[in-house]
């Protein structure tokens, strides 16, 4: 009796596929660690000196917060999205 051979699934495939295509990568691997380093530098090192926390230290608690954000939101598209008036010559 011969064994049952059993196809894999479209998951393993996949998964195959991707394993294979970065073990023959050379320039690729390359790539990849710039991009790591340059997602490094934008989430980390910029957070800590553009995004220090202005909410933090405006407001108190939560709700203060989100009343805060919930009102610039609405007034940066309501001017966006209002039309101008026109004027006429008369």
């Amino acid at each position: 009796m011969k064994p049952v051979k059993i196809a894999p699934s479209l998951f393993a495939k996949i998964v195959c596929f991707y394993r294979d295509g970065f073990r023959e990568m050379i320039l690729g691997r390359t790539l990849w660690k710039i991009i790591a380093i340059k997602l490094l530098i934008m989430f980390c090192i910029l957070k800590l000196f553009f995004f220090q926390g202005f909410l933090k230290t405006k407001f108190n608690t939560d709700n203060e917060r989100a009343a805060y954000v919930m009102d610039q939101m609405t007034r940066s598209a309501a001017t966006i999205n209002t039309p101008k008036e026109v004027k006429k010559n008369d």
